[in-house]
């Protein structure tokens, strides 16, 4: 069997997406579906189509929407409600189309799962550097959703580029780095029957290795899976969970659960408002051809008009020193400064050079020297609204006492006090 009829039959649930996932009227707009070409670098010829409605925001949020394996832009664009969602809130969206034989994304290459690594990765930067310049987007507005291979391609920009995107919806994906293969196959299937079980700690790994030394916020993640998925196994629900609270620093307990709807089973993870670090929708008795609640996707982005999401700059940290010959202890004050409860916190920072950690306190340190993570315990994983926990530690030094350059919790940077 060849690999394009392997990856071909594999993905058969996909094929019919476009038509069954939704179909919805054309919206009454003059806006229409337009190609892009000369964006920039491409190095795998992906094409690009844009949809920017006739009322277009002064500084637009951008969104990259991706389509399923052998599928397209233009089926994308035909077979989901955002571009009349755009024509409402005045956002632009980006359709991009898979030009390789299987028409499946690259999420599995060691060069897609790298920032600017290469591959299919660099050609979507390329396209929202493009939408960014032209329109004068809002940089803290970009967004990705995709459905299958491009819930898949979801989770890997996310993972790749932390720093641009705000969010993402992934409708039917797997985790980052799940698909990953050494010998060029696109398709993993160990992944893709769900048999492929990580720790929470692992799954997030694997995330910030895709852009080693970055401390600065991490996007907002939407899962949606069902129950019945036969194509890429439920099971790769739990890991996707696993790993983008880890990523976010947070427990795996729920902050919030409801039922939206029928079979719907709805958590949150890091707070109970609708633009939470995670939110996780379980469909039961849903396959793999699910249907897309773009809605509720523009909803959980904050791109509705109703649910700003959250800003940056909601902790600080002080950060105490007390030095003799060769050691030192260390008292870190990390405060909340936002308007809402810290519910699992995670607290990142590089050491200077020299120093190396030999005990602690109030908290577990996964490093003991550089780039330092360190999580809450059971006793201290909330912090209320203006309230502050204290951790700290004992270290070794080679003449260098100074403290961290910047802190980040659950990648937000933090002042310093």
């Amino acid at each position: 069997m060849t690999l394009k009829t392997r990856v071909a039959g594999a993905v058969l649930a996909m094929v019919t997406l476009a038509a069954a996932a939704l179909t919805f009227a054309a919206p009454a707009s003059a806006a229409t579906l337009t190609q892009v070409t000369g964006f920039g670098n491409n190095p795998t010829n992906l094409q690009m189509h844009l949809y920017v409605p006739d009322r277009v925001a002064a500084r637009p949020a951008v969104l990259l929407a991706l389509h399923y394996c052998t599928g397209s832009g233009p089926a994308y664009h035909s077979g989901t409600q955002y571009a009349s969602l755009a024509d409402r809130y005045g956002f632009i969206v980006i359709y991009p189309s898979v030009t390789r034989s299987s028409l499946c994304w690259d999420v599995s290459s060691p060069q897609a799962l790298r920032r600017g690594g290469g591959s299919d990765p660099v050609g979507l930067m390329s396209m929202v550097d493009y939408v960014r310049q032209r329109y004068s987007a809002d940089p803290a507005r970009i967004f990705a959703t995709g459905t299958s291979s491009g819930a898949m391609m979801t989770n890997v920009m996310l993972g790749d580029y932390p720093d641009v995107f705000a969010a993402g919806a992934s409708f039917a994906g797997v985790p980052f780095g799940c698909f990953a293969t050494g010998g060029g196959s696109e398709w993993n299937s160990e992944c893709a029957n769900g048999q492929l079980i990580r720790t929470p700690q692992q799954w997030g790994d694997l995330v910030r290795e895709a852009h080693p030394g970055y401390t600065g916020r991490r996007p907002r993640m939407q899962i949606w899976h069902g129950t019945n998925d036969e194509t890429l196994r439920y099971p790769n629900f739990g890991e996707q969970v696993k790993q983008w609270t880890n990523v976010h620093g947070l427990s795996q307990t729920p902050t919030y659960t409801d039922t939206p709807q029928s079979g719907y089973t709805r958590t949150r993870y890091g707070s109970s408002g609708p633009t939470a670090p995670v939110e996780a929708i379980s469909m039961q008795g849903v396959s793999h051809n699910l249907p897309v609640d773009a809605a509720q996707v523009i909803r959980f982005f904050g791109l509705d008009g109703a649910t700003p999401p959250p800003t940056n700059g909601g902790c600080r940290v002080g950060y105490a020193v007390n030095a003799w010959n060769t050691g030192l202890t260390a008292s870190v004050t990390i405060t909340n400064t936002g308007a809402t409860a810290v519910n699992g916190w995670t607290l990142t920072f590089t050491l200077p050079a020299g120093q190396r950690i030999t005990s602690g306190w109030n908290a577990q340190y996964a490093t003991t020297s550089g780039a330092v993570t360190a999580r809450n315990v059971s006793y201290n994983a909330a912090i209320a609204p203006n309230a502050s926990v204290s951790i700290g530690f004992q270290a070794t030094h080679e003449g260098g006492t100074g403290a961290p350059s910047s802190f980040a919790l659950n990648g937000i940077a933090c002042s310093v006090a």
